[in-house]
């Protein structure tokens, strides 16, 4: 199993001893996606959080309609899981989806509590990883509030160039909120 990332992931926020290293590693489970791979259906119970090894996967919402829109992306060194369904036990608002082939570790909402339960300090953890998924996601907010759509794509290609490169221009411009004609026109001013 990998898991030289996950434990550097944690090791930023946290010090563990080699007992509570193993003690984590324990509780999570790897699992190996090919692109177009589903790690959740909107409407399904959202029973695991990934850690993304290597990768990138998705969270898109499919409204009644039809139309998709990308909640967010997560490449390696990211966590992703539908939040809401995870830790309130009801169906999932949205899909995770792998962009590309994928290596994750998962851990169960069992699994978890069973980490705040016995080893506090992953408490501390995951607070900092909410509190940084929250400012990012207020950030996000606001700006597609306030910026032209020109400057959201210009701002999503310069932070994720790696995402940006392997991700398709639909899956972007559902992301940026707009059609994929429009971006379509917005690139080609770039060029």
């Amino acid at each position: 199993m990998q898991t030289q990332a996950l434990l550097s992931n944690i090791g930023i926020h946290i010090r563990l001893d080699e007992h509570e290293k193993n003690q984590v590693l324990g509780l999570f489970e790897e699992q190996n996606f090919e692109k177009g791979d589903a790690l959740l259906q909107q409407g399904d119970f959202c029973k695991n959080i990934y850690f993304v090894n290597s990768g990138i996967l998705r969270t898109f919402h499919l409204n009644t309609l039809g139309k998709e829109s990308t909640i967010m992306f997560a490449k390696t060194d990211w966590w992703i899981t539908d939040m809401y369904s995870f830790t309130k036990g009801i169906p999932a608002n949205v899909s995770i989806q792998a962009v590309e082939k994928s290596n994750c570790l998962k851990i169960s909402k069992n699994d978890l509590d069973s980490l705040f339960e016995n080893l506090p300090k992953f408490n501390v953890f995951f607070r900092i990883l909410m509190q940084n998924a929250y400012c990012r996601e207020q950030l996000r907010t606001i700006e597609n509030l306030s910026l032209p759509a020109k400057d959201r794509y210009d701002q999503f290609v310069n932070k994720y160039p790696e995402i940006a490169g392997s991700v398709t221009q639909k899956q972007v411009a559902s992301y940026l909120g707009v059609t994929p004609e429009f971006l379509s026109m917005i690139r080609g001013t770039k060029e």
